[in-house]
C-alpha cells in the first residue's frame, strides 16, 4: 500500500508540472522514510554526492561545453557545407545533407538538443528552399538529431556506462554502428519521399569548389578524428578526449576562425553551465533512487516475476522496450535512464544479454523518447529555435517515430548488429 502511495505521489508531482529533480527526489525521500527509516538521514546527502563523484562523468560537462562552442561558432557550418558539397546534388540531397550533417555534428558534440539547435538554424531554410514540406523538414531535423545520442561521443552512453560499469569504449563502438544504421533508415525514407514527390536535385558542385570546401572544413574534421582516433588508439580515455575537444574547439573558434571573442566564451560557458547543472542535479537524485532500488532488491523481484510467468530474453526485451517507450512520452530521457536501468540491468544480465547490446537498446529507446509527444525534449528545442508551433513539429515527427520503432525491433532481436564492432576492436 505504501509503495502504491509513493508511486501515486510521483505521478501527481509529474502531472502538476514539478521539476524532474523533485519528481525523483521527493519519492526517494518517501522510500527512505517508509522502508529504511533506520538509516541515518546523512545517507541521503552522501548518496547524492557520491553518485556524481565519478571521474567518468567529467566527460559530460566537457562535451556539452564543446558542443555549445561549435554551435555558436563556425565548425557546425563547415561540417554541413562539406556534406552538402558531396550529397546536395543527389535526389533528396538536402535531406541526406541534413541527416549526415546531424550525424557529423553528433560525432563531435554527443548532444541531441545541441544538434537540433545548431543544425536546425542551418538546414531548415535549405530544406524549404529545396521544396520539402514544412512538416517533413521539421520532422527530419528533429529526428536526425537523435544520431548524436548514438554516434560517439554520446552523453547518453556515458551515463549508461557509469550506471552499469560497462566499457564506454565498447558502447561507443556499438553506438557508431547503430547510429549509422538509423541514419540509413532515415535516408531510405527521404529517398522514397523524393521519388514520390518528383523533387528535383541541385546541380552538382564542381570538383574545384569541392576541394575548396574540404580545405575550409579541415579544422572541423580534425575534431572527430582526434576524439575517436585518440580513444580507440589508446592515447586517452573518453573523459580526456572530452577535455581535449574543449581545448581544440576554443583554439579553432577563437584563434583560427576568430568567430568567438572573450565575451562570447563567457556567454557560451554560462549556457553550458546551466545545461550541466540540470543534468547533474538529475544524476544526483537518480543515484539516490537507484540506491534505494538496489537496497530494496527490486531487481530480484523482477527476476522472480519473469521466472514465474516463464518469460525468456525475447519477452523481457519486449517489456523493456514498452517500458522505455511509455516513460519517454512523459519524463525526460535522463530521468527514464536513471529510473529504469538500475532495476532492469541486473535482470538483463541474468538472461545472458550482452551489456553493450542492452545499452544500445536503452539508448535507442532514449532517442525515441526525445522525439515522442507530448514531452519529447527535441520537439520543444526545435520549436524554440525555429519559432514553429509544437503541433506542426509533432505532425512531422510521426513517420520518423515509426521508422525508429522498426529500427528498434531490428536492434533488439539482432544482437550481432550492436556487438560485432566492439568485439572486433576490443576483443
Amino acid at each position: 500500500m505504501l509503495a502504491l502511495a509513493i508511486f501515486l505521489l510521483a505521478l501527481v508531482l509529474l502531472g502538476l508540472g514539478f521539476e524532474m529533480f523533485l519528481v525523483l527526489g521527493l519519492p526517494g525521500l518517501a522510500i527512505k522514510s517508509g522502508y529504511f527509516g533506520a538509516l541515518p538521514d546523512i545517507v541521503v546527502g552522501q548518496k547524492i554526492v557520491a553518485g556524481i563523484n565519478q571521474s567518468t562523468l567529467l566527460a559530460i560537462p566537457f562535451f556539452i561545453f564543446a558542443a555549445e562552442l561549435m554551435a555558436s561558432g563556425r565548425i557546425a557550418r563547415d561540417l554541413t557545407s562539406l556534406v552538402k558539397a558531396f550529397l546536395g546534388h543527389r535526389a533528396g540531397g538536402i535531406g541526406y545533407t541534413t541527416i549526415a550533417g546531424c550525424a557529423a555534428f553528433g560525432a563531435v558534440s554527443g548532444s541531441a538538443p545541441a544538434t537540433v539547435a545548431a543544425l536546425g538554424r542551418i538546414m531548415y531554410p535549405e530544406l524549404i528552399k529545396a521544396g520539402y514540406r514544412e512538416r517533413f523538414a521539421l520532422g527530419l531535423i528533429v529526428s536526425s538529431a537523435e544520431t548524436a545520442l548514438l554516434i560517439p561521443p554520446s552523453i547518453t552512453l556515458i551515463i549508461y556506462g557509469w550506471l552499469t560499469g560497462t566499457s564506454i569504449a565498447g558502447l561507443f563502438a556499438g553506438g557508431l554502428v547503430i547510429g549509422i544504421f538509423l541514419a540509413l533508415a532515415f535516408a531510405l525514407y527521404v529517398f522514397i519521399d523524393s521519388v514520390l514527390s518528383g523533387r528535383k536535385s541541385l546541380p552538382a558542385m564542381p570538383w574545384g569548389d569541392r576541394v575548396t570546401v574540404i580545405k575550409a572544413a579541415g579544422w572541423a574534421l580534425g575534431l572527430p578524428a582526434i576524439i575517436l582516433g585518440g580513444i580507440y588508439g589508446g592515447i586517452f580515455t573518453p573523459t580526456e578526449a572530452a577535455a581535449v575537444s574543449v581545448v581544440y574547439a576554443v583554439l579553432v573558434e577563437t584563434v583560427i576562425y576568430r568567430e568567438l571573442g572573450l565575451r562570447d566564451l563567457f556567454r557560451v560557458a554560462g549556457q553550458a553551465a546551466i545545461t550541466n547543472s540540470v543534468i547533474f542535479i538529475l544524476l544526483g537524485m537518480g543515484s539516490l533512487v537507484s540506491y534505494f532500488i538496489t537496497l530494496g532488491q527490486f531487481p530480484a523481484l523482477v527476476i522472480d516475476f519473469m521466472q514465474t510467468i516463464g518469460a525468456n530474453w525475447l519477452a523481457f526485451l519486449l517489456i523493456v522496450n514498452v517500458l522505455f517507450l511509455l516513460a519517454g512520452m512523459f519524463i525526460d530521457p535522463n530521468s527514464a535512464l536513471l529510473l529504469l536501468v538500475p532495476a532492469l540491468y541486473p535482470v538483463a544480465m541474468t538472461f545472458g544479454i550482452d551489456p553493450i547490446h542492452f545499452g544500445l537498446i536503452v539508448c535507442l529507446n532514449i532517442c525515441i523518447g526525445m522525439i515522442t509527444p507530448p514531452f519529447g525534449l527535441d520537439i520543444f528545442v526545435a520549436s524554440s529555435t525555429l519559432d514553429k508551433p509544437v503541433v506542426t513539429i509533432i505532425a512531422g515527427v510521426w513517420p520518423f517515430v515509426l521508422i525508429n520503432i522498426a529500427t528498434l525491433l531490428v536492434v533488439t532481436y539482432v544482437p550481432q548488429l550492436s556487438t560485432f564492432l566492439p568485439k572486433l576492436i576490443l576483443g
